[in-house]
């Protein structure tokens, strides 16, 4: 316990489980050392909503199986997956008392990868906002400046291992809400491509496909070895993805070879973008020369408006779904103060629209995907900033928000360049390359064909030899 207490973070996840596997450290010990950062440092930074510490010791009680995490302990964000017994409550008061009975099937391939569940983290209701502020248990703050935002919907999961508390956590993402945390907090975070994870036994997809499940890491290995973990098709999926060639912790190290990259950045969200936002993109781009690889200027041309109404009404009408579900099984119908103010109008939006405007959004969205994918033909990678603008301050993207204007105006800049690969599919990371003049992180966003993680995880790994970020932390709080 005592190297632990020393040099905990010094280790990411493959490095504990290899600590664990020679015996230099039991599963007890790394449990302990992580249940002692939740104790001193969640108060700072609230990402830890609910504690699973029994749930966890007796894991590993009962006899770990030997997967490629054995022992290494683990958070969950609290929506979208399921853990027997204990409450996911979708960051709202209206799930607050809704205890699974089963597991969702990428939670029983975390555990089968050896993975020691002790916690869930916070998330904004219904992962509906880039900003992790719910009413349900009060915002998450950013490690590296406490009076902002860790980002969302995956914040508590980034400031829990951006402050410290564990090397990975679980994730999602529906418009950015893995890479956006990932940017806020310094951290590696990549969005599958559509369906290589999966959403059962309770779903078949997550917002018309556009949702995933993974992870934020400090380091790229664990983001593969995690993937291979829990990557595959469930029994009834409606569509798989692309098969990988090989494990994708073997693609960490191989050569990218010459890349063909192009950089953009401009959004396909119209709005303004910092300038320090693009410098990092720009920074980004000159590294990747400076490793070889072919850069110029170019983006994929879509009908932004109908896209942007497309991805709206998706997400409105899924939502409207969940949370009527929800209240009729409470034995009622939803009203307004079940709910918080931004989400309401949601909720309003979606009752409005037809069964033809649902079929009129598919329709786009596949459309404006196989623009992306006929642009993805002539190159391997797009580079854009993960953000717009740098992380804001706290109030800007909360929820129950009195200014929906400036809320709408943050989203935007938020999700701009991040949401469309939740449209097309597309698998897209965001790379800790960038700093802010202020002292917050600025993620760089590479997204490359469908199906090929491959790529991402090869050039990811090029990069983090090239400019590690490991000892980048925000150590005046840890």
């Amino acid at each position: 316990m005592s190297r632990l207490a020393d040099d905990f973070e010094q280790y990411d996840g493959l490095g504990l489980a290899e600590l664990i596997r020679k015996k230099e450290v039991s599963p007890d010990e790394v449990l302990a050392a992580t249940l002692e950062r939740i104790d001193t440092r969640n108060p700072a930074v609230n990402a830890v909503v609910m504690r699973m510490d029994e749930q966890a010791r007796g894991a590993i009680r009962a006899g770990l199986p030997d997967g490629p995490f054995k022992g290494v302990p683990y958070l969950l964000k609290d929506l979208g997956v399921l853990y027997t017994g204990t409450v996911t409550s979708f960051g709202s008061r209206l799930y607050a008392g809704y205890t699974a009975d089963h597991d969702s099937e990428i939670v029983a391939r975390l555990k089968r990868a050896g993975l020691v569940i002790a916690g869930k983290t916070n998330t904004p209701e219904m992962g509906i906002a880039p900003s992790t502020e719910p009413r349900l248990f009060g915002p998450t703050r950013n490690p590296w400046k406490l009076t902002h935002s860790a980002g969302g919907s995956s914040g508590g999961a980034a400031a829990a291992v951006a402050i410290g508390m564990l090397p990975m956590a679980h994730a999602t993402d529906g418009g950015g809400s893995i890479r956006i945390p990932a940017s806020a907090c310094g951290l590696f975070g990549l969005k599958p491509t559509r369906a290589r994870n999966p959403a059962g036994p309770d779903a078949g997809e997550g917002w018309s496909g556009a949702s995933i499940g993974h992870a934020v890491t400090w380091s790229v290995r664990d983001s593969a070895a995690l993937l291979d973990a829990t990557a595959g098709p469930d029994v009834g999926d409606p569509y798989w993805a692309p098969p990988m060639a090989r494990p994708f912790l073997q693609e960490v190290g191989r050569d990218p070879g010459r890349l063909r990259i192009a950089l953009t950045v401009t959004p396909w969200i119209e709005g303004p973008v910092d300038p320090e936002c693009a410098e990092a993109a720009r920074a980004a781009a000159r590294l990747c020369a400076s490793l070889g690889h072919h850069i110029e200027e170019a983006r994929p041309q879509i009908d932004e408006a109908a896209w942007l109404q497309a991805t709206l009404t998706i997400v409105t009408a899924s939502l409207t779904f969940a949370l009527e579900t929800r209240a009729a099984a409470l034995g009622r119908v939803l009203k307004e103060d079940d709910v918080e103010r931004i989400t309401w109008q949601r909720v309003q939006l979606g009752r409005s629209l037809s069964a033809a405007d649902y079929a009129r959004a598919i329709h786009t969205v596949h459309r404006t995907g196989r623009v992306v994918a006929r642009f993805l033909e002539t190159y391997d990678v797009l580079l854009t900033p993960t953000m717009a603008k740098p992380p804001y301050p706290l109030g800007v993207l909360d929820l129950s928000t009195t200014d929906p204007a400036a809320f709408a105006a943050a989203r935007s800049a938020s999700v701009g360049f991040t949401s469309l690969f939740n449209s097309s599919g597309h698998p897209a990371m965001s790379v800790p390359l960038g700093m802010s003049q202020s002292g917050l992180p600025l993620g760089v966003q590479f997204a490359a064909r469908f199906g090929d993680e491959a790529t991402l995880f090869r050039l990811g790994a090029q990069l983090e030899a090239a400019q590690p970020w490991k000892d980048r932390r925000a150590r005046d709080l840890a």
